[in-house]
């Protein structure tokens, strides 16, 4: 059976401070084992891999930019950075091209050793200004239940909101139900509540179609979205941040949950 998905359910953001504000939008992620891509690509009459298609994943949307095959680039860098999880599966809970378009704020990695074992989680971000950024963070294997992560802020993402701020994640691995939830704080308490929860339906050409005419463009009003909502903020004269330059390194290493490394990748 295949381990790939889709995943109905809803984006919310909740701005606490320094003026409240609040959004919810409907949407459906795929949830991709990266083993699995030749197959869906021939399997799926509406799902491409590395073409256009009603659905289509691009390995170069994600990892490093380039064609090789992104469970490779995921695992040479979990091998560089001492987590060697051998043959072990790899799923990318992200949104799919859609006619030919994504934009993808958060990519979420969910690796797995050959036990089984989620052993590490890649958080992929990107902002509107075309750069993206990850965060490497080991899975405590005495931990069970949801699992907690916490790191810094290292990227830019949005212009009203501090870099001096963190990052509180809080996740329920994909079965049956997925959960993705993320506190940003400061010094002086929480700033943002943004979540992603849904529900899992099988990857077929039945469910891509009805998902394509439930949601259409759904990833145009991703991005059309994150504009139309930058506006309502700035019109409530929340102040821009300024907008420094991109780390110097592609991915931070995230250890013992406090200390940043980072490392060129």
């Amino acid at each position: 059976m295949s381990r790939s998905c889709l995943y109905a359910g809803h984006v919310m953001h909740h701005r606490v401070k320094p003026s409240a504000h609040r959004f919810i939008y409907r949407v459906t992620s795929m949830l991709l084992d990266l083993e699995e891509l030749p197959l869906l690509d021939t399997r799926l009459k509406f799902f491409s891999r590395n073409r256009f298609n009603l659905f289509s994943f691009h390995e170069r949307d994600h990892g490093d930019g380039s064609d090789r095959p992104l469970i490779e680039q995921v695992r040479t860098t979990l091998n560089e950075q001492g987590l060697a999880l051998g043959q072990g599966r790899v799923e990318l809970l992200c949104y799919p091209r859609l006619l030919g378009y994504v934009f993808n704020p958060l990519s979420v990695f969910y690796c797995y050793d050959e036990d089984d074992r989620l052993a590490a989680i890649i958080y992929e971000v990107s902002n509107t200004f075309k750069q993206t950024h990850s965060y490497l963070i080991p899975v405590d294997a005495t931990v069970t239940g949801p699992i907690q992560q916490s790191c810094n802020k290292d990227f830019y993402v949005s212009p009203f909101i501090s870099m001096a701020t963190r990052y509180h994640f809080h996740l329920q691995p994909p079965e049956q139900r997925v959960s993705v939830r993320i506190r940003q704080s400061d010094d002086e308490g929480t700033v943002l509540h943004a979540t992603f929860t849904g529900t899992r339906r099988p990857l077929s050409d039945r469910a891509l179609l009805s998902t394509f005419f439930r949601y259409p463009l759904m990833t145009l009003k991703v991005i059309a979205g994150i504009h139309w909502e930058a506006l309502q903020i700035w019109r409530k004269k929340v102040p821009l941040q300024p907008r420094p330059a991109p780390p110097a390194s592609r991915i931070t290493l995230v250890t013992n949950q406090g200390d940043e490394t980072h490392e060129t990748i």
